[in-house]
């Protein structure tokens, strides 16, 4: 059975992202990129809100007919186009970029959609993945904790009622200082 993996990088002091949404303190260098790709290329679905699949949307699918961005991140354009992706949104109509949007995160169609063949399933977006996480529906963390102190912003865990027991499963330390710590349900 497929898993749903939440892949988020945060601060030291557990921001995703500054208070204007900032995310301009991420410390991915071609290491860390690559890092991204080689565990990207095997997901068999990226699962987004809204906003994070347009702020992809916005970027990705030509990101590597410019010249500057030569190397992982050429690379990822085409990892990002070619994977099939789901949106979680009520408001968005169509998504394009071989994107299926879905208006409700329902338990039951989750689990459907892990029973199906393939690799697992990247859940990415804050909304969103609030939501997966309150359902209790997450399998796995993949949490990339970069060397910076933003004071304020979102919070990856905010609303947390229940504790979570996880076990270990990874870590690693990057050249530039980003730390994985990857962890699995108990």
């Amino acid at each position: 059975m497929r898993k749903i993996v939440l892949m988020m990088s945060v601060s030291l002091d557990g921001f995703l992202e500054g208070p204007d949404r900032e995310l301009d303190w991420h410390l991915v260098d071609e290491e860390v990129h690559t890092h991204f790709n080689e565990y990207l290329s095997t997901v068999g679905a990226f699962l987004n809100g809204r906003v994070t699949h347009e702020l992809m949307a916005g970027f990705w699918p030509s990101a590597d007919e410019d010249p500057a961005n030569a190397g992982p991140v050429a690379d990822y354009a085409s990892i990002w186009r070619d994977t099939p992706k789901i949106v979680y949104s009520t408001t968005l109509r169509d998504a394009g970029w071989n994107t299926t949007v879905v208006r409700d995160i329902v338990p039951d169609e989750v689990e459907a959609l892990k029973a199906q063949p393939g690799g697992d399933l990247a859940l990415g977006g804050a909304g969103v993945a609030a939501t997966f996480l309150r359902l209790d529906l997450v399998d796995e963390y993949r949490i990339y904790v970069h060397p910076v102190l933003i004071g304020r912003g979102k919070r990856l865990f905010p609303d947390l009622t229940a504790k979570k027991d996880l076990r270990l499963a990874e870590t690693r330390v990057f050249g530039n200082g980003v730390v994985l710590l990857r962890y699995t349900r108990a």
